[in-house]
């Protein structure tokens, strides 16, 4: 099973790595809720980049704020999206509806933590200290 369990990881990858090329062909539902569930991993995997950018310039009490921040904020997405996809609960589409919710709510939390990371001297609204 320990050989088999590697085998199974690398065609999953394969398989996600050609499913991206076809997303621009994608012509089932299947495949459509698999490119949106892809676009939204993408979205996460930059979010989670920014996010640890932004911590490693808060000092440590902002950290906490931010990471409290963060877990909030991951509550009102994900209920946000299940509101949003309830319209068509059970339905095929309901996948690719919910995962470009969640795609589109992450790069705009993307947006937002990067623009803390621009923050200039002598902007009191910006809590990061300018990059230096």
């Amino acid at each position: 099973m320990k050989t088999i369990a590697p085998l199974l990881l690398t065609g999953l990858l394969i398989s996600g790595t050609a499913l991206a090329d076809d997303c621009e062909n994608a012509s089932t539902q299947l495949e459509l809720n698999q490119c949106a569930a892809g676009e939204y991993q993408q979205a996460d995997k930059t979010l989670n980049a920014t996010y640890k950018k932004v911590m490693a310039r808060a000092s440590e009490e902002q950290r906490e704020m931010l990471k409290q921040a963060q877990n909030a904020w991951l509550k009102v997405r994900d209920a946000d999206c299940t509101f949003i996809s309830s319209g068509v609960e059970g339905g095929s589409v309901q996948p690719m509806i919910h995962s470009q919710c969640l795609a589109d709510k992450t790069n705009e939390r993307n947006a937002f933590l990067d623009s803390l990371m621009q923050c200039e001297e002598g902007d009191l609204s910006c809590p990061l200290p300018p990059q230096g």
